[in-house]
């Protein structure tokens, strides 16, 4: 496994979501394929658990943090599809 995946992949999605790691070909250029996968699992059940709280009716500013939250993991998602796509290899999510 890379050297930057050998923390917890909840931690990564983590990260991702709120904006810490930017998802790009240089990030994702030490990962396999089986780790690509699991990143993929990760963000989408990162993705789920942002879904499932509950929506913030009244406030703006929660529901604009929510949504930059899923649109860095849906972004993350494509870059990966994509880079695995040039390399490859078979991730079906």
């Amino acid at each position: 496994m890379a050297e930057q995946t050998k923390r917890n992949l909840r931690a990564i999605v983590s990260d991702i979501s709120e904006g810490f790691i930017t998802v790009n070909p240089i990030y994702l250029k030490p990962f396999d394929e089986n780790d690509l996968k699991s990143l993929c699992k990760a963000i989408e059940r990162k993705q789920t658990e942002i879904r499932t709280e509950p929506f913030p009716y009244d406030d703006v500013y929660l529901i604009r943090k929510r949504n930059i939250r899923l649109q860095r993991l849906y972004t993350a998602l494509m870059v990966i599809k994509n880079f695995a796509r040039e390399k490859k290899f078979r991730i079906s999510y």
